[in-house]
């Protein structure tokens, strides 16, 4: 994926599809998680928390990057999430995006799954 110009807004790197089912959020970023598109996934994460969904779900089978500050933006829903009694799943984690997590170990703060219907279903 071309990254572009540095400093160029994020709604053309990551989009984010939400879906809500029961209990749960299901949120699937597609392209660049970063410093300028961290905000696309935040916003909805705490709407959903708000909204008073406990469990959220993150598909990133299509998340092609993930720096420090999208790490962030997932490790502070996980504490919101972990607050409420509920919890972050990672679903269908790409390699590029899983070496940040193995690197970081942030790994050991999530639920991985290796797919979105584990992910529901765990």
């Amino acid at each position: 994926m071309d990254r572009g110009v540095v400093g160029t807004t994020g709604r053309d790197r990551l989009s984010v599809a939400v879906r809500r089912q029961d209990h749960c959020a299901i949120f699937t970023p597609v392209g660049e998680l970063d410093h300028h598109t961290a905000d696309l996934l935040r916003e909805p994460m705490e709407a959903a928390l708000d909204e008073g969904h406990v469990k959220l779900v993150v598909d990133c089978s299509q998340l092609e990057f993930c720096d420090s500050t999208g790490l962030n933006v997932l490790l502070g829903a996980r504490l919101k999430a972990d607050a409420a009694g509920g919890a972050v799943h990672l679903a269908a984690l790409r390699p590029i995006v899983a070496r940040v997590f193995e690197i970081t170990g942030a790994e050991a703060v999530f639920t991985v799954h290796d797919t979105l219907t584990a992910a529901l279903d765990g």
